[in-house]
């Protein structure tokens, strides 16, 4: 008889849906969007998630730990033991610890899950421990988070629901019928009461189509286009002076970087139409409440953080703040203040590699050289760039590559030794947004398939072996997820609203307003809108 069990989602993505799983047997049948728990899901999910089971249940799944028995990229193993996994990877971190240094050992992973069970807590402990290189997660949101941080301290942005307030939508770089679906009824409601819908982006999506204006520039130029829009606001009269005067720093000299930017470079430079650019500085001066939405693909480019600082300079320029459906939305990750260092302890000052130097890093670092690959939550070989230098580097015979993985992966072809890993479905998990304000706390729906383990009970079995931590320090899973709440300083508060109604919301609430529930956390408490990070270069 088949029944439905709750859950939530952990992975990459902006909604932290809650789900329900319809099991039988065993094995996952369907999975769904709840309508009861988390007010965003509103019963549907992407066809990600829906499709999951053939994921967990698939012919690609690594069922048992196996070891390398032909040559490298060959993809031919032989089954071993868990003991004997957790032996041989322990023996070789501990090896290159103490030959080459600590700094030889590099963890490579991503947001393959975004489980605060799953990542930074007893894999960073390990790692920690062992004196292991730092990666640098750059593949995405490095320049957006600096320059978030930098210019508003990560203050929380617009409400995915609060979209539904907004006289006008921009939506810059940010695809939501692809990803971060959720936030598409509300830009829906917004527009059956008369908003305008504005979409740059180079592709013509299917909001793009949709919307009232789209601009469509090349790629890399959204930095001229919304410093021109910043001239014309400052140029026409329509900047809020008032606003720039009280609560941000640098506004004359983001006067004096746009002057050069007239409407007319602006459009030629990106390749739209003077009167369209025109259209969207009438609509953002002339409208309110007024949001952007700054999506990652403005930043894939050599001037991405420029770029996105002109964007979110929009709103305090144009007065859209302190208004519901007024500002802007980025990441609200900011909105929760969890500390994995109540498990994992204090961050080395180690060395820190670019992951996306993953190629470089593998073939060329020295002192040490790269002598263990640890692979986690990611697919390095399809991740990183420069994949042939990335497999020149895999191919190395002196390099020792472990792969911990739910599935097969190209990255796997490589490895010495693969370790299943189990997918949310099976294993513990703490899911928050970073679109919703939204916290959940997900159970295993079935059993775990094959030997698979969850990242939190291998990490702390290989920091045993390693003997960098005893039993006594390690945490169980219980007593990780009250440090991680207790971190907040609202442990019992969240705790409580867990039991109660399956969601937890943030200090600030699950619909904040800029600029009346949540201000800038720069030190100064002002927005500085010609960040010095801007100058900075990635590790």
């Amino acid at each position: 008889m088949p029944t439905v069990v709750p859950t939530a989602c952990p992975l990459d993505c902006p909604d932290a849906c809650s789900l329900e799983v319809t099991v039988e047997d065993g094995r996952a049948l369907r999975v769904e969007g709840t309508r009861d728990r988390n007010p965003l899901t509103a019963g549907f999910i992407c066809a990600k998630v829906r499709r999951l089971p053939e994921h967990v249940h698939g012919d690609d799944r690594v069922l048992h730990p196996m070891a390398r028995s032909a040559a490298k990229g060959a993809g031919v193993f032989e089954r071993i033991s868990w003991p004997e996994a957790i032996d041989r990877v322990a023996a070789r971190l501990v090896e290159a610890r103490d030959r080459f240094g600590g700094e030889s050992i590099l963890p490579y992973s991503y947001g393959g899950s975004n489980g605060l069970l799953s990542q930074d807590t007893t894999d960073a402990l390990l790692f920690r421990r062992l004196g292991a290189s730092r990666l640098a997660r750059t593949v995405c949101a490095a320049p957006t988070g600096a320059v978030a941080t930098a210019m508003y301290g990560k203050m929380e942005g617009v409400a995915p629901a609060d979209f539904a307030e907004a006289a006008l939508i921009v939506l810059w770089g940010a695809n939501p019928q692809a990803s971060g679906v959720h936030l598409v009824p509300p830009i829906r409601a917004a527009r059956e009461r008369g908003a305008r819908l504005a979409v740059i982006d180079p592709r013509a999506t299917a909001l793009a189509r949709q919307a009232e204006l789209h601009l469509a520039p090349r790629p890399g130029s959204d930095v001229a286009l919304a410093l021109a829009l910043i001239r014309e606001l400052f140029e026409s009269g329509r900047a809020d002076l008032g606003f720039l005067a009280a609560h941000t720093t640098g506004w004359q000299e983001l006067r004096r970087r746009a002057e050069p930017w007239t409407m007319a470079r602006a459009a030629g430079v990106a390749g739209v139409p003077e009167a369209d650019l025109r259209a969207l500085a009438d609509l953002w001066a002339e409208r309110s409440p007024a949001v952007v939405r700054c999506g990652w693909g403005v930043e894939r480019n050599r001037n991405g953080g420029s770029a996105v600082a002109a964007i979110l300079a929009l709103p305090a320029v144009g007065g859209k703040f302190g208004v519901r459906g007024g500002g802007y939305t980025l990441s609200n990750s900011g909105a929760w203040r969890f500390d994995s260092a109540t498990i994992a302890g204090p961050e080395a000052a180690t060395r820190v590699v670019n992951m996306n130097r993953l190629g470089e890093a593998l073939t060329s670092l020295a002192d040490p050289p790269v002598r263990v690959l640890f692979v986690y939550d990611s697919n390095a070989l399809a991740t990183s760039p420069h994949q042939n230098l990335i497999r020149r580097g895999l191919e190395r015979e002196d390099l020792f590559t472990v792969v911990f993985d739910a599935v097969a992966t190209d990255t796997a072809r490589f490895a010495d030794v693969v370790l299943p890993a189990t997918t949310f479905l099976e294993h513990r998990e703490l899911a928050r947004g970073y679109g919703a304000f939204v916290l959940q706390a997900g159970a295993p729906v079935i059993p775990r398939v094959g030997e698979a383990r969850p990242n939190f009970e291998v990490f702390a079995e290989l920091a045993l072996a390693c003997g960098v931590a005893t039993r006594d320090e390690i945490p169980t899973e219980d007593e990780a997820e009250r440090r991680l709440l207790d971190s907040t300083g609202r442990g019992e508060l969240l705790r409580a609203e867990l039991a109660r109604r399956g969601w937890a919301a943030p200090a600030a609430g699950e619909r904040p307003v800029q600029f009346v529930d949540v201000f800038p956390r720069t030190a100064d408490g002002h927005i500085h809108l010609v960040p010095e990070e801007l100058d900075r270069e990635a590790p």
